[in-house]
């Protein structure tokens, strides 16, 4: 995992589906050719968070499994 200050260009952010309309507390990740970037959706100028796609399909997996239903 590295952290970066900004993107190398202009990435597209999304929210999770499940932040329904919570604006308070909510991450924002955006995929690029080489990384996924996550960062705090109330600071969007802020620091960045980038990890390997393979890193975030793991993530993404192990959320699904503990999730119940």
């Amino acid at each position: 995992m590295s952290t970066c200050r900004t993107a190398t260009h202009s990435p597209v952010w999304f929210k999770s589906s499940y932040s329904g309309g919570n604006e308070t507390e909510c991450v924002e990740v955006a995929l690029t050719d080489d990384d996924v970037l996550i960062r705090d959706s109330k600071r969007p100028r802020g620091a960045l968070v980038a990890v390997r796609p393979e890193a975030w399909d793991g993530f993404l997996a192990g959320i699904h499994r503990a999730t119940p239903g």
